[in-house]
């Protein structure tokens, strides 16, 4: 009988099905959810721009209507398809995403006496609003769990769990005092499908718990009450209420519950996974291995890379996490990224591009590329840093901002535009030259997202600046074709590695570097360095009146 497995993915704007035939990886159905709440998905407040809140309410319509959909798409599409074929249901979510849960589990913001209370609703990844909480955080960690730390990059984010929770206590007590407990989202999906959603049994995956909530089982868990009451003592009686296990991904989290069955036309009992974060996931989907980074390239970039468990592996500073069994059971995972890749484009057409390249946002970007093409490196004379959404590696800072430097009377939009796809490749090559300086060693990179199958000239810029071939992920939905990927593993269709190889692909066309381009971006590579550190770090000393000058001499050499 054919066999099909589902994936599940939660952006941050939308959310979305992938079945595939497990055969042969086809991908029969996909439908796209937008989140209805807010602006695209989010809950702001226009008071405080860290904030960034999500309705859960949006998370269970958009399940239902995206797996619907796919079903459907598969009933009309391939001959014979019968839902009970379905084996399994995987999901991937953003994170650090928490919600604040009551004792069965229903997460606040769904409760009556909380409606329109931001505080109560899910903390979404993107909010940093607990950006003093992080700093603490990392200092107190530094000063009495430094072991905890060093494996958390050095740096605790404003992006991640205790930093999120611990502000929440600290601005609103009543909702902190009303959560019995707390609960990631991609853990509360798989709950929900499961019909398990009691916070003191649900499983935990070690994904989100590992990177974000600094669990791990060398030190028992989650960091002790100790250190937890030196934060907060109620940080310490939380502790109580959250759990001292986590899975991997492979794992399975329950059985599909007969409401969920129902609701969804899937077949009861069916495996659903434990789930994990997006960009993990869709690293398994883009056919990670060692020796192979995946970068999955959207608003911002996530970075993956594994090592065995097998050997040694050095603390690396800077880097988002390193995390036993996060991505591959049997290998570290490790991550890293940059806060705005595409959202820095995207800001850059929406509110400084003029209508002269175009009436729409696709026909700019379109024809900014156009005028790229047969422009050498450096002939533009300008420099950027990529920043404008703060920098999440290496250096860990949410509140450093974006530059743009050289620019003249007679800059063009499109010139700037490849400024800043250079600044966010710097930034990518500042992320892998880090991780290799601590002995991972990356031999090539696959990519994924929209912006690595549209923007050819971005992946030549990539290519050449990063000196790695650039290759490019077959399927356009790597994180749900990961989360497939471990439903099906969960089901006991296989182990991931032959789940992978029957499955994932990459495109024909790789893209190489041209050596002489790799020589000039050599040479701005090292002004960008300066300025990175010298605007990103407090013990640079130094000079920067030599920057201008050689870009100058640099544009005039090119162009």
């Amino acid at each position: 009988m054919k066999r099909y497995s589902l994936g599940i993915d939660y952006g941050t704007n939308s959310c979305r099905s992938l079945l595939i035939d497990l055969d042969n990886g086809a991908e029969v159905g996909s439908t796209v959810f937008n989140y209805p709440s807010g602006e695209m998905g989010i809950l702001l407040d226009p008071k405080d721009p860290h904030v960034a809140r999500q309705n859960p309410q949006d998370y269970l319509h958009g399940l239902e209507a995206v797996v619907l959909g796919a079903l459907q798409q598969a009933q009309a599409n391939v001959p014979g398809f019968d839902a009970a074929q379905v084996i399994g249901i995987g999901i991937d979510t953003t994170g650090s995403t928490p919600i604040p849960v009551n004792k069965e589990g229903t997460p606040l913001g769904l409760l009556p006496e909380f409606k329109g209370n931001l505080n109560a609703m899910v903390w979404l990844w993107k909010d940093h609003t607990g950006y003093a909480e992080a700093a603490e955080i990392t200092q107190l960690a530094h000063e009495m769990r430094p072991n905890i730390i060093a494996k958390c990059g050095g740096i605790y984010s404003s992006e991640w769990w205790w930093s999120k929770i611990l502000r929440l206590r600290r601005v609103d007590a009543q909702v902190f005092e009303a959560a019995f407990s707390f609960v990631e989202h991609c853990d509360w999906i798989p709950a929900v499908l499961t019909g398990n959603t009691d916070p003191l049994t649900l499983k935990r995956g070690v994904c989100s718990a590992g990177h974000k909530a600094m669990f791990s089982s060398e030190w028992g868990g989650l960091p002790d009450k100790e250190f937890l009451a030196r934060l907060d003592p109620a940080l310490a009686d939380l502790r109580d209420r959250l759990y001292s296990e986590a899975h991997t991904a492979d794992v399975k989290a329950g059985d599909l519950c007969a409401e969920w069955s129902q609701r969804l036309g899937l077949k009861e009992g069916i495996a659903v996974s434990v789930g994990a974060f997006d960009a993990h996931m869709g690293a398994v989907g883009a056919g990670i291995k060692e020796g192979t980074l995946v970068k999955i390239l959207g608003t911002s970039t996530c970075d993956l890379m594994i090592a065995p468990t097998s050997k040694p592996l050095a603390d690396i500073p800077g880097v988002c996490g390193i995390v036993n069994g996060s991505v591959l059971p049997g290998y570290y995972g490790i991550e890293a990224g940059q806060s705005a890749v595409g959202d820095i484009f995207l800001w850059f057409v929406n509110h400084l591009v003029p209508d002269s390249y175009g009436a729409t946002v696709g026909e700019k970007f379109v024809n900014m590329e156009k005028a790229m093409l047969g422009k050498k490196p450096g002939s533009t004379g300008l420099l950027a840093l990529d920043w404008n959404n703060g920098n999440r590696t290496i250096l860990v800072d949410v509140r450093l901002t974006g530059l743009l430097l050289g620019q003249t009377l007679h800059t063009e939009a499109h010139e700037i535009y490849r400024a800043y796809i250079e600044a966010t490749a710097f930034g990518a090559l500042t992320i892998i030259n880090r991780v290799e300086e601590y002995g991972v060693k990356i031999e090539e990179v696959i990519n994924t997202g929209g912006l690595s199958i549209k923007n050819a000239t971005l992946m030549q810029c990539y290519a050449d600046i990063i000196g790695k071939p650039m290759k490019v992920s077959q399927s356009e939905q790597t994180c749900a074709l990961g989360a497939a990927i471990f439903a099906a593993a969960a089901a006991g269709a296989g182990d991931i590695g032959a789940l992978q190889t029957q499955v994932t692909a990459t495109r024909e066309k790789v893209y190489y570097p041209i050596p002489e381009n790799q020589a000039v971006y050599a040479e701005l590579y090292a002004l960008y360095r300066t300025l990175h550190d010298a605007f990103g770090t407090t013990e640079w000393s130094g000079k920067i009146n030599h920057v201008m000058k050689q870009l100058l001499d640099i544009r005039a050499r090119q162009s």
